[in-house]
């Protein structure tokens, strides 16, 4: 079972961790098979960039700011005066917010880039979210994200969803995961406007549910919103985005509702690749 360090924070142990790098390799083949090249995403996403995605207006609850201690904090903790930083010195803001999915930084390093050609890109982040709670593995302060982002036309979107669906439900029969594909509410979508008639009408998200209720993955049509905002342009006008998204703890959390121990899920799913 994993060990928590705080709430949220889990630390695997090995044959866990075993499971996590053999899910990983599947998610990264799937990647590719969608035609997407490795890169390494940032870890840290400038808050002027998040304001500009109306980040702090749907997700305010989730941010979490990065700081540094203050001159005189860092003084008297050299000194041994203090143990801890005391709240009577106010945190000195770096500008900058954790992750809280891979996508976001992967799309700001496309920033005011514009394409002939499609760019599919993947990258697996830790990810970051300030939850009103905790569950396990299914619900985590601190978790890695893998997903496979295409920035290109609206159709070329369609394309690489409807085929990331296949892989992902594939991978979910060969694993013994039942999963089903529901509608998800996007927060970017959501109010009186006409962007959330829109989303009513033809949804933009769809998760990947396993038995147990914990969305393992999900399938997210940005439409042009990232383009627009973050200068994105695709053959002379505002691209179109989409991206998949494995949610690589919950995975090892559904293989092992239904295999038990780590040990037998990982058999199970290199038996998968024999």
């Amino acid at each position: 079972m994993p060990t928590f360090v705080a709430p949220g924070v889990a630390v695997l142990a090995p044959e866990e961790a075993a499971l996590f790098d053999a899910l990983e390799a599947r998610f990264q083949d799937i990647a590719a098979a969608l035609g997407a090249r490795q890169v390494a995403g940032p870890a840290l996403l400038p808050e002027a960039d998040l304001a500009s995605l109306d980040f702090f207006r749907n997700f305010p609850h989730l941010g979490l700011p990065v700081a540094t201690l203050p001159e005189q904090a860092r003084g008297e903790l050299a000194r041994g005066e203090v143990s801890t930083p005391s709240p009577e010195h106010p945190l000195v803001s770096t500008g900058c917010y954790l992750p809280t999915a891979t996508c976001y930084g992967l799309l700001v390093s496309l920033k005011e880039r514009a394409f002939e050609t499609p760019e599919v890109i993947t990258s697996v982040g830790r990810c970051f979210r300030n939850e009103d709670h905790y569950d396990g593995l299914r619900r985590l302060r601190a978790f890695h994200m893998r997903e496979a982002l295409y920035v290109g036309s609206q159709e070329g979107v369609l394309d690489h969803l409807s085929r990331a669906t296949e892989h992902v439900l594939a991978l979910a029969d060969r694993l013994g995961i039942k999963v089903r594909r529901e509608p998800a509410t996007d927060p970017f979508y959501l109010g009186d406007g006409s962007r959330a008639l829109l989303n009513q009408l033809d949804p933009v998200k769809f998760e990947f549910v396993s038995d147990d209720g914990t969305a393992i993955a999900s399938v997210n049509r940005h439409r042009n919103f990232f383009g627009e905002r973050l200068g994105i342009r695709f053959a002379d006008e505002s691209a179109y985005s989409g991206c998949l998204a494995f949610g690589v703890e919950r995975w090892v959390h559904a293989l092992l509702q239904v295999h038990g121990d780590p040990r037998r899920a990982l058999d199970a799913l290199h038996e998968t690749t024999a």
